[in-house]
């Protein structure tokens, strides 16, 4: 594969030699535009396209426009490296993604490989980043810090009580639960129940029997909204009416839609809404009324990353992504419609923020997610 991947930025080099310099620079997002995942996939591609928009219209990063390369993964590592091939030939030098960590793990190691810096506005798993690459970053944070998070409010919560633990078998699903799982094991609490499920599926009813059995009273939930969901659904379906409890991957409104009137009372961490934010304000406004779009959970991470590859750019005086890379890896605090960031040396973010919401009615009647 590397002599494959090699041989095309290779091409793309060539190509960019023989032709006149067009003053433009590279970028790339990508992420899940269709299968069950497609809701968040459209939050990263809405708060690229608005951050290149606006980064364009105050004259571009060191004097180029960014020409934006789009990406559709379906949440599928083989389809996801297949993109990032393109994206190698393509001349791409920086990227904005992936959703799933599972296709962010292998992707990141085919950039790595063509010298492109990648910032993942979504990919929660502690491996991302754990691998010692120069060219990999986030602007979430970690599943570790998820799970103590969630964990500490059930040990609070439901100390005294049974907890079921299931999840989609995903690198993000399973991690995610297995670090919850690690903190209410430390904390004395035994799960009763430890079930993976296979995505894609429609009928859960053998699973929503064994919760029954188990005499749980709270499912702690690894996975992403589409399939939690449909769980949330069977098990009201089924007059089993006890609450679960997921993490960033349920951050849709599109969950409360799948899930029907079960999704009331749902617990779920992620951190602080971006959107009420004061350096958001104007720009959360702008996908209101510009692009008629909420920008949820992942958009404003995504703006973000933008943000931070031209700070980064502007600070190194270059638009090579190594240097670029070296910037973001120093310390610098980079100023972002979601507060400041700055990062270690792994590519992580030197804060942790997760809180608890719970999906309810809001004013309009909606079932949304509030932060408690």
């Amino acid at each position: 594969m590397t002599r494959m991947l090699l041989g095309a930025g290779a091409l793309a080099a060539a190509l960019l030699v023989s032709q006149p310099a067009s003053a433009q620079v590279k970028f790339g997002v990508v992420g899940p535009l269709t299968g069950g995942s497609a809701a968040f996939g459209s939050q990263l591609k809405n708060g690229v396209e608005q951050a290149v928009e606006d980064i364009n219209g105050a004259g571009g990063i060191l004097g180029q426009k960014i020409q934006l390369v789009v990406g559709d993964d379906a949440a599928k590592p083989e389809q996801g490296v297949s993109v990032a091939n393109k994206f190698v030939g393509d001349g791409v030098k920086f990227v904005v993604g992936h959703f799933n960590s599972g296709v962010t793990i292998p992707t990141s190691e085919v950039f790595q490989e063509n010298g492109i810096v990648q910032i993942t506005p979504a990919a929660t798993n502690p491996k991302v980043t754990e691998r010692g690459m120069w060219n990999i970053f986030r602007t979430c944070g970690r599943d570790d810090q998820q799970g103590s998070i969630a964990g500490a409010y059930l040990l609070k919560n439901y100390k005294d009580k049974k907890i079921a633990i299931v999840h989609d078998k995903t690198t993000y699903g399973k991690g995610l639960a297995d670090e919850t799982q690690k903190a209410i094991n430390a904390g004395g609490i035994k799960e009763v129940l430890y079930e993976g499920v296979n995505t894609g599926e429609k009928d859960y009813s053998a699973l929503v029997s064994k919760i029954k059995a188990s005499g749980a009273a709270l499912v702690y939930w690894g996975g992403l909204h589409d399939t939690g969901g449909l769980i949330v659904r069977q098990m009201k379906d089924q007059g089993l009416n006890i609450p679960i409890m997921g993490g960033d991957g349920i951050a849709d409104d599109e969950f409360a839609t799948i899930a029907g009137p079960g999704a009331e009372g749902t617990l779920m961490t992620f951190p602080p809404d971006p959107r009420n934010r004061p350096e958001a304000k104007t720009i959360v406004e702008k996908f209101r009324t510009g692009r008629k779009f909420e920008p949820q959970a992942y958009t404003l991470y995504s703006y973000a990353a933008v943000e931070i590859f031209k700070q980064a750019a502007e600070e190194a005086k270059s638009l090579d992504p190594k240097k670029v890379a070296d910037v973001m890896h120093s310390g610098k605090v980079f100023k972002t419609v979601i507060g400041d960031i700055s990062y270690d040396k792994k590519g992580d973010i030197t804060r942790s923020d997760y809180v608890v919401y719970t999906w309810k009615k809001g004013p309009d009647g909606k079932v949304s997610y509030f932060e408690n």
